[in-house]
């Protein structure tokens, strides 16, 4: 009997130590917190999880071709422009046909992304780079610079590749968003979409010049295109001196590279005879002296002087 009972102890203990260790089921919600489910591109983190299967189970990067490997599976499997839930399917499918498991229970979660960088650069409070986790606004991103700068122009210029996974170099299309449209008027619109691949330039304001005879010579800010002319640019520079020309010149920049002299009547703007002139951006107002008008005051500035002089001088002499 003590024999029967040894021989069963035996038994029950080998069949114990033979017996495969039960693996704990591997699932996203034992992984890293994923991130919201986008198309995976090249060189996004991911975790492959193969319930009760670990040897199959690992985190991967995607390739730069958008393919990945997983251990003892001959084909590459494809991983770029692939939700989660359609990469799961594909690795089953893989496991399956190189009779790997039976009928595995994979599950795929987004760990990091790389794929899907949107900068936000130029006249901003802080130049930026992160990957678009989720789709996101314009809004939203400029925040993430921390809002436009104190130079920000009138229009934000969002460039977008042609083809997905487009290189620097290659064609992109570019869309402009008028800052006051999208700011000041809160237009739904305008405040487009980003699903990450963008690049967000925002350019420094441009300025227009004045020089001559103006009170205020300088450069001055172009906040409006189009809005800004001679007679608001004459505004900003506080007026004109005494002896300005009837007529100015507008030097302005071709985008050839030419530059090209407008004649204006400037008096007649003045008096409202003439249109008021638009002005873009770095172009330049000279106002010249009116050469025969000044003579001629300098003329009269020297007779009264000469008869102030005499007449004092004629005073003088009658007092003694």
């Amino acid at each position: 009997m003590a024999r029967m009972i040894l021989l069963c102890s035996f038994v029950l203990a080998a069949f114990g130590q033979s017996r495969p260790a039960v693996t704990p089921e591997v699932t996203a919600a034992n992984l890293p917190a994923n991130l919201p489910a986008q198309k995976i591109g090249p060189n996004d983190l991911i975790s492959v999880a193969v319930y009760e299967a670990p040897e199959f189970s690992r985190t991967v990067r995607v390739g730069a071709d958008g393919f990945i490997r997983l251990p003892m599976v001959r084909n590459r499997i494809q991983a770029e422009e692939r939700l989660p839930a359609e990469l799961e399917v594909a690795v089953a499918a893989a496991l399956q046909e190189e009779e790997l498991i039976l009928d595995p229970f994979v599950t795929v979660a987004i760990l990091e992304y790389q794929s899907r960088p949107i900068s936000v650069a130029g006249a901003v409070r802080k130049p930026v780079t992160f990957q678009a986790a989720e789709t996101m606004t314009l809004l939203e991103a400029l925040a993430r610079a921390e809002g436009l700068g104190p130079d920000a122009g009138s229009e934000i210029l969002i460039s977008r590749p042609v083809k997905k996974g487009a290189a620097p170099g290659e064609p992109h299309y570019i869309q402009r968003i008028p800052v006051k449209g999208l700011i000041d008027e809160a237009d739904p619109e305008l405040n487009v979409l980003l699903h990450g691949g963008e690049e967000i330039r925002v350019p420094d304001v441009g300025r227009v010049f004045v020089v001559g005879n103006v009170r205020k010579p300088g450069a001055f800010p172009l906040r409006d295109a189009g809005e800004t002319s001679v007679l608001k640019l004459l505004a900003l520079s506080e007026g004109l001196l005494p002896y300005a020309n009837k007529q100015a010149f507008i030097y302005r920049r071709e985008a050839s590279g030419t530059k090209n002299e407008i004649q204006i009547e400037l008096k007649q703007i003045m008096d409202r005879k003439a249109p008021d002139v638009p002005l873009l951006a770095d172009d330049v107002l000279y106002v010249p002296d009116a050469t025969g008008r000044r003579a001629a005051m300098n003329a009269i500035e020297r007779l009264v002087l000469f008869g102030s002089t005499a007449g004092a001088t004629a005073l003088i002499w009658r007092t003694r």
